[in-house]
């Protein structure tokens, strides 16, 4: 705030109750002054103490002239002293400290110099005592209106602080959400692609093999409707995870890739499995493995039905987690891929820079091969 005077705000009755409070108290004071004034003084002093009183009442619009012109007007007639006081005090609240002080400087100087010029006071009221007592109730006062600045000043900061802070709570919130909304379609994917990527190769058979016999057909079939079948308990389980309290049901980690390779063979892929982890492999990576290994299985498939596959893992020579899946070419000709099934390699390339790996992928030998490294810290 600068020490110009700012436009009036409209008083409120907590305002009006205050202006009125410190009325009272600069007319009170005033009257204890009054009480060993000289009769010839006080009818004077009076008129001009109930003049300084009422412009209190313009103390919020113009804090520092007020303060200013009571100065000299406080120093000729010490009925005025406690408005004087007032505007002080006033000024300390709503303007910076060195305005305060110029103020506070600007009456002191005048009470001196009205002092050291005309003496007032009964002979008995020491002039040294007189200033003594003005300038530390000026101080006092001042002191007092700076202290309730800087108090008002923090309360404020906290409250911007504690705005912030909700602000930057909220977005930290929404941050958060859309991360579970990215791995929650990362699992999705990853899971329904598993199932799918059976659906597309079986349905591209058929469509490709029309002359099939029946009981070809009749296999491929239930191969068909045992996959959707599973596709949907898939999906059941996800959501059931989705809703399951935090702890429960953990996905899969490197512990499971045996059971998902058996489940590959019993629907007709020929994988051959070489698992030789590093020991002290942590849940979050082995769980992050085991969706590499089942993204590439089902990739795989849709690439090349019926070519073998290979899975390896092991140690990196360079440290960390290491995996390879690599299959050859197809034994035929490739069915039309399913709507999505495009999308696997990217998926996998997301998953492995959050993990802070590192994913390389290519043909190789006619075929296919990928390679991982996942760190384990």
């Amino acid at each position: 705030m600068s020490g110009t005077e700012a436009p009036a705000r409209r008083r409120g009755p907590r305002g009006w109750a205050v202006d009125a409070c410190l009325f009272l108290l600069a007319a009170v004071y005033g009257l204890a002054w009054s009480l060993d004034a000289a009769d010839g003084a006080a009818a004077v002093n009076q008129v001009v103490a109930a003049a300084a009183c009422a412009a209190l009442w313009l103390r919020r619009r113009w804090p520092t002239g007020l303060a200013l012109v009571l100065g000299p007007v406080a120093a000729v007639a010490d009925l005025a002293a406690g408005a004087l006081l007032v505007a002080l005090f006033t000024v300390a609240v709503h303007r910076p400290p060195r305005v305060a002080l110029t103020a506070l400087l600007w009456a002191l100087a005048c009470r001196c110099a009205f002092v050291a010029v005309v003496t007032v006071r009964a002979a008995e009221v020491p002039t040294g005592l007189l200033l003594g007592y003005s300038t530390a109730t000026a101080l006092a006062v001042t002191g007092w209106g700076v202290y309730v600045r800087h108090r008002r000043q923090l309360l404020e900061s906290l409250r911007e602080r504690a705005v912030r802070a909700e602000a930057e709570a909220g977005l930290r919130a929404e941050q958060a959400q859309r991360r579970a909304r990215e791995q929650i379609a990362q699992e999705m994917h990853d899971v329904l692609g598993h199932r799918l990527s059976l659906l597309s190769v079986h349905a591209g058979a058929l469509e490709y093999r029309r002359d099939a016999r029946p009981e070809e057909v009749a296999a491929a079939a239930g191969v068909i409707r045992k996959s959707a079948h599973q596709a949907l308990q898939d999906l059941r389980e996800v959501v059931g995870v989705l809703r399951a309290p935090v702890g429960e049901a953990p996905p899969p980690t490197l512990a499971d890739l045996p059971a998902l390779v058996a489940e590959a063979r019993a629907e007709g892929v020929r994988v051959d499995l070489r698992s030789d982890p590093p020991t002290g492999v942590p849940d979050a990576v082995g769980r992050t493995a085991y969706g590499i290994v089942r993204e590439a299985l089902a990739d795989a498939r849709t690439r090349a039905p019926g070519a073998p596959v290979r899975v390896v893992i092991g140690a990196h020579p360079a440290g960390g987690l290491a995996i390879e899946v690599a299959h050859g070419a197809p034994a035929g000709p490739s069915p039309a891929a399913a709507p999505g099934t495009a999308e696997g390699t990217a998926g996998l390339a997301g998953r492995v820079a959050r993990a802070g790996g590192t994913l390389e992928h290519g043909p190789a030998g006619g075929g296919f091969r990928l390679r991982c490294r996942l760190p384990l810290d």
